[in-house]
């Protein structure tokens, strides 16, 4: 079964097309990640499966209901964090969890959640004293409070230091475990390497690709590295006229080859057949982050050191 349904999404912003075509799907019980720079329409398109903003053009469906006019019927099955979000000053973590908990039938134990998101201690200070990353976390933890069938997530990590990422990621794969949805949208690659089971990269509006984050990779064929010293001397053409070797550096005694496909095993293969063992031999694998710059052009936010 699908969760989300969305066809031919399309939303302008004056002469800007935000998003231009979208279409994907979301299956129940899974982790999909939505990823891309800055500016790729990813919350525009997450805003509307939200019910929070009308599309131009295109057909959205979650949990077989339309987000607008089904709103209501919708608030009871879907919980959503969004980026920024605000409370009044004086209300206490507590105090949001068991007002946003009466809304719902059969919501989830305030106390339970807090614990799980690290805000015991502070379940009685006034928002406007939490920290940044403690108001995030109380966003995701207001998002779970009724156990919707579909939790959205923006940025949850925004804000939170390792430690704290951690730990709220172990929560948002607990609740998955419990059958509940879930729809990310992040700029981080270890956390959808973590936790997403498919993808959507996003760039210019459009969804460029949707896999398995391996597959992402895979399909991207972003540049690999091997490094090694050849027990003996090595002429280089034998390893750069390989269709998989686009360079290759010497650096002292050590060899580094970089290129795509399977550039280990061409590289291994044509060493072997030549009698030179390669010692010290290290390999860096293409990474979720260089995938998304092969597919986008742009670096993640990750390689930039920001979030």
């Amino acid at each position: 079964m699908n969760v989300i349904e969305v066809t031919d999404l399309q939303k302008r912003y004056g002469a800007r097309r935000a998003v231009d075509g979208v279409t994907l799907t979301v299956r129940e019980g899974e982790i999909f990640g939505i990823v891309g720079p800055n500016g790729a329409g990813k919350t525009t398109t997450v805003e509307s499966i939200a019910g929070l903003r009308t599309p131009d053009h295109g057909r959205i469906r979650v949990l077989g209901l339309d987000p607008r006019a089904d709103r209501q019927r919708l608030r009871t099955l879907v919980g959503v964090q969004l980026q920024e979000s605000e409370l009044p000053d004086r209300m206490t973590p507590r105090e949001a969890l068991d007002l946003f908990a009466s809304f719902h039938a059969a919501p989830a134990d305030p106390a339970e959640l807090l614990g799980e998101l690290g805000l015991a201690d502070e379940q009685d200070t006034a928002y406007r004293n939490l920290s940044g990353g403690q108001k995030q976390r109380l966003s995701i933890a207001l998002a779970l409070v009724g156990r919707p069938r579909l939790a959205i997530l923006d940025e949850l990590s925004t804000g939170l230091d390792p430690q704290s990422r951690r730990e709220t990621w172990r929560v948002v794969e607990s609740i998955r475990d419990r059958g509940t949805t879930v729809l990310l949208v992040t700029h981080l690659m270890e956390e959808v390497e973590r936790l997403a089971d498919r993808v959507a990269v996003f760039r210019e509006g459009r969804v460029i690709a949707v896999d398995t984050p391996a597959g992402i990779v895979a399909r991207a064929d972003p540049e690999q590295r091997v490094q090694f010293r050849p027990s003996s001397a090595l002429d280089p053409q034998l390893l750069t006229g390989l269709p998989e070797v686009r360079s290759l550096q010497t650096f002292g005694e050590t060899v580094v080859v970089m290129g795509r496909g399977d550039l280990l095993s061409a590289v291994t293969s044509v060493l072997a057949r030549n009698g030179i063992v390669a010692r010290d031999l290290r390999i860096e694998q293409a990474s979720l982050d260089d995938a998304f710059i092969a597919l986008t052009g742009r670096p993640t936010a990750q390689a930039q050191g920001t979030l």
